[in-house]
């Protein structure tokens, strides 16, 4: 959801009025927003580029080399984080209205009607650009669908008062891992809701076969939390007091990692030791995201939250005026990408033809780097020139829901 903020590429980083600091606050969160669809794109190359190498969830470390393993963590940025700033750009919309029924009525009809768009558009547009079949023999139920059910829930849940808002948000996160064990077999009446919610796996509609890649109930719990912290952002608020509060709880969540995780005692898989430094190193850092164990969300929101702090501190930097143009026009940019990515895979795969069965596939980990730094470099003038448009359309009512 972009914040609809405008930015001058020439201004200097210097005390500024109340509207120019909400500019600038709204700043930040595109450019976060912007900065993790880079690491989107990296990984998407991944998949696209080096198919034949496929990384399970979590990662078998043994078999995983270095140059898959840590463009691999750092996509693991990408979801928890985009779910977090959606539930407080959904604040922030709501924030509009003085009357606190009045926000949370336009907050919740805004989730409704945009989570219902982005479930058909995962099931349509985006699932045509992964596999370009049509009608479709699977469909994919990934990120942007999950963004869209969370979407739902929160359009109930922000009638809640915060703290149970709050409340609710972190035990979904930290408890939904002692769900782990729960299982239904096909047939059974709790097979597809649990499917939906929590159980990763393939559903039967038809003659269509449908992956619940993300798991929902987690992300429940992410998007309010996202929520949650809204006033932390909100026109009256101090920008002192947010970068304290921004630190504390990036440093907690990631302490909180740091504890279990060495502990060994609840939020995941365990870690091994490996047969080097750098194995165990990434044995401690392989967490799992399908769904999102609670040491996913603490090690990637904490590494989010510290990250959006340096991006405060930073507003009106020219630096981050890219990173924000890309966060300004997300939708737009994640259905672009797909669609170049997937052109250019078959250009390739019929220049040079399969060369891992039937996948064509890059030998040498070292294109996956370079590739996506042409392509985000490639895509910027037309992420750019939507993000103007909808910045100055304003009253074209659809294009907010890209």
């Amino acid at each position: 959801m972009s914040s609809h903020a405008s930015f001058d590429p020439s201004a200097a980083p210097v005390p500024a009025p109340a509207a120019a600091l909400h500019a600038g606050r709204l700043q930040s969160i595109d450019a976060l927003r912007g900065l993790v669809m880079l690491f989107m794109l990296l990984d998407h190359v991944r998949e696209t580029f080096y198919l034949h190498l496929q990384v399970p969830d979590p990662m078998v470390v043994a078999e995983t080399p270095a140059g898959l393993f840590f463009p691999r963590i750092l996509a693991h940025l990408c979801a928890p984080v985009f779910v977090f700033l959606t539930g407080l750009s959904a604040f922030l919309y709501a924030s509009r209205h003085a009357d606190a029924a009045q926000a949370r009525a336009a907050a919740s009809g805004f989730l409704w009607r945009r989570g219902l768009f982005l479930v058909a558009l995962e099931v349509t547009v985006v699932n045509f650009a992964w596999t370009f079949q049509f009608p479709p023999a699977k469909i994919f139920l990934q990120v942007i669908w999950v963004i869209g059910l969370s979407m739902l829930a929160l359009s109930a849940l922000v009638w809640l008062p915060r703290k149970a808002l709050l409340l609710g948000g972190l035990l979904l996160v930290a408890g939904h891992n002692l769900l782990d064990g729960l299982h239904f077999p096909a047939g059974h009446a709790m097979h597809v809701p649990w499917a939906i919610l929590h159980d990763r796996g393939w559903l039967q509609w038809g003659d269509i076969r449908l992956r619940t890649s993300y798991p929902l109930l987690p992300w429940i719990g992410v998007i309010a939390l996202g929520y949650g912290i809204g006033p932390w952002f909100g026109r009256d608020s101090n920008a002192a007091q947010r970068m304290r509060r921004l630190l504390a709880a990036g440093m907690a969540c990631l302490l909180g990692f740091m504890v279990l995780r060495t502990l060994n005692v609840y939020g995941d898989a365990p870690w091994q030791a490996g047969a080097s430094a750098l194995e165990t190193a990434m044995s401690w850092l392989n967490v799992t995201k399908y769904p999102p164990s609670l040491l996913f969300v603490l090690l990637t929101l904490g590494t989010g939250l510290l990250v959006l702090r340096a991006f405060e501190a930073g507003c009106g930097q020219r630096w981050l005026v890219p990173l924000a143009t890309l966060g300004a026009a997300p939708m737009f940019f994640y259905v672009l990408h797909l669609f170049v990515l997937k052109l250019l895979y078959l250009a390739a795969l019929g220049m040079a033809g399969a060369n891992h069965g039937t996948l064509f596939g890059l030998d040498s980990l070292w294109w996956l780097w370079p590739i996506a730094c042409l392509l985000a470099i490639a895509l910027y003038p037309a992420v750019r020139w939507f993000a103007a448009l909808k910045q100055r359309r304003r009253d074209i009512a659809w294009l907010k829901y890209l």
